[in-house]
């Protein structure tokens, strides 16, 4: 029987007592499952938590759009990296009912976050925010990963703004 780990309480911790967070951790470590528990708590999904700590210790009244945008899902190696964000942009945006306006994903990513935050607060997860650079490092492919750094700067610099 496989062994099973509650760490909800350890996540509720996480999200109650800060603003910013970096999770940094080995590939295989659970970074992306930690974020999809993150948007299921945020989104209210009380039901996944039956028999969990957080179950108890949760505010499932309060309901908070959750971001979650995966670089690993994006397609980029088939549309480019700016195409493949513009249209997980538009994508994520009409989910929540805005329309973008703006040229590039910079400011089409800040219009976003300034039309969601109108809402109320809004949590933004991004997983695999490096995969962009790392799937062309090889030596024949460091001009793609730093034209894609080059993205990601200006992508990146609209959260830190």
């Amino acid at each position: 029987m496989p062994l099973s780990i509650d760490k909800t309480r350890l996540i509720h911790r996480l999200v109650t007592s800060g603003k910013y967070y970096f999770l940094s951790r080995p590939r295989r470590f659970g970074k992306s499952l930690t974020l999809s528990v993150i948007k299921e708590l945020f989104s209210g999904s009380r039901e996944l938590f039956k028999g969990l700590w957080v179950e108890n210790h949760w505010d499932w009244s309060i309901r908070l759009p959750a971001i979650h945008l995966s670089f690993g899902s994006m397609g980029y190696k088939e549309v480019g990296l700016e195409a493949a964000v513009e249209r997980t942009l538009d994508m994520k945006a009409s989910e929540m009912g805005i329309e973008l306006e703006g040229e590039g994903i910079s400011h089409r990513f800040q219009d976003f976050l300034k039309k969601a935050a109108r809402k109320g607060p809004v949590v933004l997860l991004i997983d695999e925010y490096d995969k962009p650079l790392i799937d062309y490092l090889d030596k024949d492919s460091l001009p793609m990963a730093l034209s894609h750094q080059k993205i990601l700067k200006s992508f990146y610099s609209i959260i830190k703004a």
